[in-house]
């Protein structure tokens, strides 16, 4: 398999990785233990069970991107998982526009981030058409 289209699944497994470890510490930075008490047990409940389940899918596309590569670029199934991915971090990008406005640097470099997220799925698949 060709190493320039690899690259962009490898760089994205360490994208989903990294956004992984950041969800560990939502806890501690957005302050649940005492914030979600402001809010009822059942929104509460939910907001932290979304937070587990976005840790396992970035664990679970950290795996594939490492271990799965060649895969991802070769199948049918493999292609439409890459294009999901790419689809999936590209709305996230603009739902952080929508919810957010670029009213803040921070803001403006979560989209780009985001983005980032896309383009690195995008990449092999447009790089390979």
């Amino acid at each position: 398999m060709d190493a320039n289209l690899m690259l962009p699944i490898y760089l994205a497994g360490v994208f989903n990785l990294s956004l992984f470890v950041f969800h560990l510490f939502f806890w501690r930075l957005f302050k649940w233990p005492e914030q979600l008490r402001k809010i009822s047990r059942l929104n509460a409940n939910v907001m932290q069970i979304m937070n587990l389940c976005l840790m396992a899918l970035f664990l679970f596309a950290a795996y594939l991107s490492f271990f799965h590569g060649e895969e991802l670029m070769t199948s049918r199934l493999g292609n439409a998982i890459l294009a999901g991915f790419a689809i999936f971090w590209f709305l996230r990008a603009v739902e952080q526009i929508w919810f957010f406005k670029l009213k803040t640097a921070m803001s403006a470099a979560f989209t780009l981030f985001f983005s980032l997220g896309g383009g690195l799925y995008a990449a092999p698949l447009i790089m390979a058409a």
